[in-house]
């Protein structure tokens, strides 16, 4: 399933989400501009969980999961990565103010790498993409607004279908196949099962997200705008 868009407007322009969307694209024509050079690049920019356990590592480890929160493996990667972002995370940058939404967002997706790098601590390959964090972002929506209704398409065999359905179905069932993937991973060599997929991560960014929402006061609800109005003697709030 895939979601298109929801119909929830946000009461305040989403600044840190169009920045954040912005500094993936941007990292993303880097990435391009690096032509066979990349994969090179890449694991020496990127984090790679074999790495974080080597002593003395720590300070250069940090800066790599950062970097690696924006970086991408290719154009359905980021594309994918960024319609979701676009689709929820306004709605949760409305909640938390633009200040708490840029720290929420940093903080899934560290804990979301460090998820994965927990689970497939071996592993040589780069972890890079906004994923984890963007998995954040979908358990704070998942915990801010359950039934908002999500236009979602639907592949039927060849047959396209286009339905509204609740957030909690949508975002549920992408947690359910995470889980199931990941869990189906354990043991198994990461390029044989995965193809790259850093299925824990978005599993730990995904829970760290519903919970931080909750932490970070995302469930108090913004006061009202009150629009001044003329009686026919005054002016009234």
């Amino acid at each position: 399933m895939l979601p298109l868009t929801d119909h929830l407007p946000a009461r305040r322009t989403p600044v840190i989400n169009y920045l954040i969307i912005a500094a993936n694209v941007a990292m993303f024509v880097w990435e391009l501009s690096l032509g066979p050079n990349v994969q090179q690049a890449l694991y020496e920019v990127a984090f790679v969980p074999r790495r974080f356990w080597i002593p003395g590592f720590l300070v250069p480890n940090v800066i790599t999961i950062f970097v690696s929160m924006f970086l991408h493996g290719g154009f359905l990667h980021i594309a994918s990565n960024m319609l979701y972002l676009w689709i929820f995370g306004d709605n949760v940058e409305d909640r938390l103010g633009h200040g708490r939404y840029l720290l929420f967002y940093l903080v899934c997706g560290f804990g979301a790498t460090l998820t994965h790098a927990f689970f497939n601590a071996a592993s040589n390959v780069p972890a890079i993409g906004a994923s984890g964090a963007i998995a954040g972002v979908l358990g704070a929506y998942l915990v801010l607004y359950p039934m908002q209704r999500v236009t979602t398409l639907i592949p039927i065999f060849f047959y396209p279908l286009i339905r509204e359905i609740p957030a909690i179905f949508l975002l549920g069932f992408w947690f359910v196949l995470q889980l199931f993937a990941g869990v189906g991973s354990l043991g198994v060599p990461e390029a044989d099962v995965t193809g790259g997929v850093a299925y824990f991560a978005h599993i730990g960014g995904f829970i760290l997200g519903m919970i931080l929402i909750v932490i970070m006061g995302g469930m108090r609800r913004p006061p009202q705008r009150r629009v001044a109005a003329w009686d026919g003697d005054r002016w009234v709030m």
